[in-house]
């Protein structure tokens, strides 16, 4: 059910519509996803025109909570089963801007314009097709915890047309593409198997058979809280 509105080279489109769709997938963790609307959300800029938020058959309060949203650039899909990671392949079929943002529902801190920081880095990066946001340093949180203390050392900084960059492990937390690029390797991927799996790693390899990278912005970073501590909190 709908609720609300309706080369190796990654060249920058030569079009007057540069806006952003950022898609959310999320199944019961209303405490995390609220904050997530509230302190990343909505502190996107004007550039994204689209959010679908992707409510994977929530039991918990989630489809309630999603019903008082009332910012117009909110779609809600409310699944009534859980395809987990699968959905970002069809939540992003229903839109049209021609960057998409994948955001995870647990991420819940980010400054104000991260998503015009995040495109912006993008579009001056012709051979990077999939850019992340770096992560908080929060034990807590698995992704940071291997990020900041288990594996510091696989990152490497580097700069790439004025654009400071880490080299290293790439995940799709808070991560742009274009949809030319995305349409050129089929989407993302969907497996029919697997409810939670890392469809992020999937779309870097696909990506790489055509000569693109993935990388991380050094300069944009949010705060990530998935684990088993978060989801209790």
């Amino acid at each position: 059910m709908l609720r609300g509105r309706e080369s190796t080279y990654h060249v920058p489109m030569a079009h007057a519509d540069e806006s952003i769709a950022v898609v959310v997938l999320t199944h019961n963790r209303q405490h995390l996803l609220q904050q997530c609307v509230e302190n990343v959300l909505a502190r996107s800029s004007d550039v994204t025109s689209e959010i679908v938020i992707w409510n994977n058959a929530s039991t918990d309060g989630t489809a309630e909570y999603l019903g008082t949203l009332t910012d117009p650039r909110i779609r809600v899909v409310n699944s009534e089963e859980n395809i987990g990671q699968n959905a970002y392949a069809r939540a992003f079929r229903l839109t049209e801007a021609p960057y998409l943002v994948e955001l995870d529902d647990d991420v819940v801190e980010a400054p104000d314009g991260w998503d015009r920081t995040l495109r912006d880095a993008f579009r001056r990066l012709p051979k990077v097709g999939f850019l992340a946001a770096d992560l908080e340093d929060d034990p807590k949180d698995e992704a940071s915890n291997v990020r900041h203390h288990v594996r510091p050392d696989a990152y490497t900084l580097v700069e790439e047309n004025g654009v400071r960059l880490l080299r290293g492990p790439t995940g799709g937390g808070c991560a742009i593409t274009s949809r030319e690029l995305n349409q050129r390797v089929g989407g993302f991927r969907e497996d029919p198997k697997q409810v939670f799996w890392l469809e992020d790693e999937a779309y870097i390899k696909d990506i790489e058979q055509l000569g693109f990278e993935a990388a991380v912005l050094a300069d944009l970073v949010v705060h990530h809280t998935g684990g088993p501590y978060y989801s209790q909190v």
